[in-house]
């Protein structure tokens, strides 16, 4: 077990070299924040112009309009929005240029996919890994979701690595090196197994955005528009991995299924859903100080009473909308996992899902789960100390208030 870590500067960072050395070279760059911009550079990167159907630039045109009016954005922080930007542009360009050459991966079937839900922080990441150990099961590691069609642009690498791997490589080191803690807390190695939801970031419609930016207006209009067709084209892009390297069946996991279950079922009409539940007071308080913490570089100023009520609240909102489609889900095929009950018993857990997807837990599925257990121990790389009155000026019974209706519902265990 890695150390206890304490943060002693969430309101006022003190920032180390790299983070220091990051704002200063943002500040040397000016960062044109429209669609033709992330366009054009997504063009240059690929090679292609067609990107299908044009709507996505509404999406775009919103989020970036959001950033460039927030005069509390840094330079790197404008120039970390347009790279994700132009990767997710780049990778529509790609993904389509393929669909179109090969239509067939349109039939490819997605059946039985056992997807993880539940609130962020409540052990889904870790679970869906475990289970992804299973080599019987089609995962998604971080560099796949992150450009899951190749680059024909790219030169090849000399040790014979793909290069997005690579790519992806180099992202988690920068992590390491800027965001220490973020990188303890949320681990990002390319080979993490990761949320499915990356997938729809080519369509430019998720609430990823939400946790790299303060994007109030952009929640807003994800949470007014049906997100069917967002989850179509993430299945479209799932199926393109499936044609690539198949498997029987799926793994996936993300909690903003929790608030999109409809649309989620739509698209995967006969998944094994595991839901997890975590006291929401627990999930609230790791939540904002990863959130805050991250701000550091992106934000002149890390206003931590902003993220403890925006994420308290839009913590809330995903448990209102998943007590609200309860009853969507069927009954033969929805486990719900208690957070201490987990942490308790790992294996025993991944029986119980085992079973509800109707899947043999084989001998070599146990040493292989095993295995990753056992090489990835929970606060490995240490444990961040988490303190809400300290450092966001609350109670844990103030926050705990708005969550009777979900607390009512199910019995978790108080944790903070």
């Amino acid at each position: 077990m890695g150390d206890v870590i304490a943060i002693d500067d969430l309101a006022t960072p003190v920032l180390n070299d790299v983070q220091r050395m990051a704002i200063d070279y943002g500040e040397t760059k000016t960062t044109v924040l429209t669609v033709d911009a992330v366009c054009d550079a997504a063009r240059a990167r690929t090679g292609l112009v067609d990107f299908g159907n044009e709507d996505f630039a509404v999406r775009l045109g919103l989020q970036l309009e959001e950033m460039d009016a927030d005069e509390e954005r840094t330079g790197i922080g404008r120039l970390m929005m347009f790279g994700d930007c132009v990767r997710a542009a780049s990778n529509r360009l790609l993904i389509h240029d393929l669909l179109i050459r090969h239509p067939e991966i349109l039939e490819v079937p997605i059946t039985r996919p056992i997807i993880v839900v539940g609130l962020p922080r409540s052990g889904t990441t870790h679970l869906v890994n475990l289970l992804a150990a299973d080599t019987r099961f089609r995962s998604m590691p971080l560099w796949e979701a992150y450009e899951p069609v190749p680059n024909p642009k790219d030169p090849p690498e000399l040790d014979g690595a793909d290069p997005r791997w690579t790519r992806c490589n180099g992202m988690w080191a920068a992590m390491q090196a800027a965001a220490p803690l973020v990188a303890v807390m949320h681990p990002m190695e390319p080979d993490h197994v990761h949320e499915e939801i990356e997938l729809q970031m080519p369509d430019f419609s998720s609430y990823t955005l939400e946790w790299v930016a303060r994007a109030p207006r952009w929640r807003d209009h994800y949470l007014g528009h049906d997100q069917t067709p967002h989850y179509a084209y993430m299945k479209s892009v799932l199926q393109i991995l499936q044609w690539c390297n198949p498997r029987e069946r799926w793994v996936l996991k993300s909690p903003q299924h929790l608030e999109q279950l409809r649309p989620l079922l739509r698209t995967f009409p006969d998944a094994a859903v595991v839901v997890t539940h975590r006291d929401p007071v627990a999930v609230v308080q790791s939540t904002v100080t990863m959130a805050c913490y991250g701000a550091r570089t992106a934000y002149w100023t890390t206003r931590p009473e902003w993220y403890r009520d925006y994420w308290t609240e839009r913590i809330g909102a995903l448990l209102d909308a998943s007590l609200r489609d309860r009853l969507l889900l069927a009954e033969d095929r929805t486990i719900d996992v208690f957070f201490d009950q987990y942490m308790a018993d790992e294996l025993g857990t991944v029986e119980r899902v085992y079973d509800c997807a109707g899947i043999a837990l084989t001998d070599q599925a146990r040493s292989e789960i095993s295995g990753y257990k056992d090489a990835h121990p929970r606060g490995g790389e240490g444990r961040v100390a988490y303190d809400l009155r300290r450092h966001f000026g609350v109670t844990p019974e103030e926050v705990r208030a708005r969550f009777g209706a979900y607390l009512n519902a199910f019995p978790v265990r108080t944790e903070v």
